[in-house]
């Protein structure tokens, strides 16, 4: 099972905030969900990225890939594999 670190859309139309998740990578955007570690609003200046680091470098270690957009919030909040 292919795992991936992405972003889960929620909110409004145009006011989104996201949501970290660990999913199987065939899951929808908005599916299906292993395990929610964080939370990312872009609405805020400067943006609010929470994650809860421990669960961050488990899923990191046991392999699951993070998403473009959340490699880069990860390497601004400074955690690396």
């Amino acid at each position: 099972m292919a795992v991936k670190i992405r972003l889960r859309r929620m909110g409004e139309k145009r006011n989104a905030i996201y949501r970290v998740i660990v999913a199987d990578s065939r899951s929808p955007r908005d599916g299906r969900f292993i395990e929610e570690i964080g939370t990312y609003n872009p609405n805020v200046e400067p943006y609010a990225f929470t994650v809860n680091e421990e669960l961050a470098k488990k899923w990191l270690a046991a392999g699951a890939q993070p998403t473009d957009v959340v490699s880069r919030l990860f390497k601004n909040a400074g955690i690396e594999k």
